[in-house]
This record gives structure tokens, C-alpha cells and sequence, in this order.
């Protein structure tokens, strides 16, 4: 595969926001300047994080697809939880600012003008950020293998946590951003219609601590993501079933499924019928693991097999099939 190709199949929602905001955090950072508009600057301060964090998740993504060596015989998958856990000290040290920003202008609020200026760039923010946040809606719906035809926003926020690392930032990342616009609108209107200018800083601060809980959430992730976690149940459920319908399969004496990145790596023991020669097992084996590896979310299967031992997993499953033991 060459290195355009490996680039093509990185996490497009991450490369196409890095693009978007670094754009946005150009225009507002100059609106910012010349209106002295604290929320304009909490709004550009996160624009520019998002774009640092995209562009470094996007990169992580890339190399995320490198396949397995001989040096790295596991893959490079959680590459990208790293690369996302950078970008959570990147979000943390802006937030930082942007509350000291706002703290300071609460504290000793400045009248602001350029009022139209900061209305046209806040609604292009709303509208770029918007279709980021919609482009990473499809992404999760699309990753969690939901229909098509459902509605991509309810199912967004309920898959989230079956997508791609990258794409959850994204996610969040721009989830936090749209509503950031709107909060600066609200804090314009509030210190130039109304005479608040507190809430110039209110508002900034507010943003702030938005995205100290975007570095919160995805650093979360992506903690437990390097750590190593089980796959979520309907996956372990879908890659079983697999197993256990395989004719000469009686049961899985153990497996463990983890995730890796948006991949899966296998290990595991089925039980197989009595009386079977060890070369028709053997095939039975590769058989098995070669469908697995057939399913676009298994990046490796290591299979064992043993005779059956006559007694069953601890639960039962659907048609009297049985849930296999996983490793804890």
C-alpha cells in the first residue's frame, strides 16, 4: 500500500475539521484582535486547539493503518489513542487560557465594538463547525454499522462510544464548538445590547470549561483505549455466534476480544466434537479463523482448539446456545 493510499483511508472527519478550523481560528482570532471581544477570543483559542488536535489525530489515524511488522507484530491501532491523548494536553492548556481570559475580563470588563464583524464570523463558525459536527454524525453511524436510514443525530449520540477514536473527538470536539458560537453570540448580545460586559468574561469562561471536559471525555477514551478494553458486547455477540454456528463447534472454552484503535484482535479456545482427527480439526481451525478475519473489523484471530470437555459456559444464550467465558 502506498503512502497515498495509507493517507486516503486515515480518518477523513479529523483531516477535513483540521482544515475547517484553522481557517475559523484565523478569521476570529482577527476579529478578536480588532474588537477586543473576550468570547471572540475563548471561540478563536478553541478553533485553534481543534485544529492542532484534528491535524495530529488525522496524522495518528495514517499511521494507525501501517500494517503489522516483524518488530511490531501487533499493529500500530492504539498509535492513534496516543496521538489523541497529545491532543487532550493541547485542549487543556487552551481551555486554561481561555478561562484566565475570561476570568480577567469579568473581573474588569472592556466595552468591545465591531459588532457586525463578530456576528459574520461567529455564523460562519456556526455554519463550518456545523457541517463538521454533521460529516462526524455520518461517520459514527456509518462505523457503528447502523441503518442508513435512520435519523444520523439520535444515532450519533447514542453510538458514539462504538466509533473510532478519532472520530469521537471530532465529535465532541465540534459538538463543544457549535455551542461555543452560540454562547459567544449570547455574551455579544449581552455586553453591546445590553450593557452586561461581565458576561463577555462569563461567557469565556464557560467555553472554557466546555472544553476542559472535551479533554476530559476523549482523554478518558482513549486512556482506557491504550490500556487495552474489551470489545463492546454486540461485537463479542456477532464474532461468537460466528463460532459457535460452525457445525463441528460444541462450545468456546474461553475468549478475549480487544480493541484496538476501531479494530479487534481475537484470542480464544473452541471446543469441538468428540472423535474428530486431528487433521480435520486442524482445517476446522483455519476455517474458523479465516472467517473471522473476513469481517472488516478484526485486524487478528489467535484460535486454539481442544476436544469437548463435556461441561457448559457459565450462561446461556439466545436458542440454548451458550455465552463463551472471556478473560477479565
Amino acid at each position: 500500500m502506498s503512502i497515498i493510499e495509507k493517507v486516503r483511508k486515515g480518518n477523513t472527519s479529523s483531516g477535513i475539521a483540521a482544515l475547517g478550523n484553522a481557517f475559523l481560528a484565523g478569521i476570529k482570532g482577527i476579529a478578536a484582535a480588532f474588537s477586543g471581544n473576550g468570547s471572540m477570543f475563548a471561540s478563536s483559542m478553541h478553533s485553534l486547539a481543534d485544529a492542532v488536535n484534528q491535524g495530529f489525530v488525522f496524522f495518528g489515524s495514517v499511521l494507525a493503518e501501517f500494517p503489522p511488522s516483524k518488530r511490531f507484530p501487533s499493529g500500530f491501532g492504539r498509535v492513534i489513542n496516543i496521538f489523541c491523548m497529545v491532543a487532550v494536553i493541547v485542549v487543556t492548556v487552551m481551555a486554561y487560557e481561555t478561562i484566565l481570559k475570561g476570568w480577567h475580563l469579568f473581573q474588569d470588563p472592556e466595552e468591545s465594538d465591531g459588532l457586525l464583524l463578530n456576528f459574520i464570523v461567529l455564523l460562519a463558525s456556526l455554519i463550518i463547525d456545523g457541517l463538521i459536527l454533521f460529516k462526524a454524525m455520518r461517520e459514527i453511524r456509518s462505523e457503528s454499522k447502523t441503518d442508513e436510514s435512520s435519523n444520523v443525530i439520535t444515532v450519533a449520540f447514542k453510538n458514539v462510544k462504538k466509533a473510532s477514536p478519532a472520530t469521537r473527538l471530532v465529535f465532541y470536539e465540534d459538538l463543544v464548538a457549535t455551542s461555543g458560537a452560540l454562547l459567544a453570540m449570547v455574551g455579544i448580545v449581552l455586553s453591546q445590547f445590553f450593557g452586561i460586559l461581565q458576561a463577555d468574561g462569563l461567557i469565556s469562561m464557560l467555553i472554557g470549561c466546555l472544553m476542559l471536559f472535551v479533554a476530559f471525555r476523549v482523554g478518558y477514551d482513549n486512556m482506557i483505549g491504550l490500556i487495552g478494553v474489551s470489545a463492546p458486547a454486540e461485537v463479542q455477540d456477532k464474532l461468537t455466534t460466528i463460532l459457535l454456528d460452525h457445525e463441528d463447534v460444541v462450545d468456546i472454552h474461553r475468549i478475549r476480544i480487544v480493541q484496538e484503535g476501531r479494530l479487534y484482535h481475537v484470542e480464544g479456545t473452541v471446543e469441538l466434537k468428540k472423535g474428530l482427527s486431528l487433521a480435520k480439526a486442524d482445517d476446522i481451525k483455519f476455517e474458523l479463523s479465516d472467517t473471522l478475519l473476513r469481517q472488516s473489523e478484526v485486524a487478528d484471530v489467535l484460535l486454539g482448539i481442544i476436544e469437548d470437555d463435556g461441561e457448559k459456559s457459565r450462561e446461556e444464550k439466545g436458542k440454548q446456545r451458550n455465552i463463551p467465558k472471556t478473560d477479565e
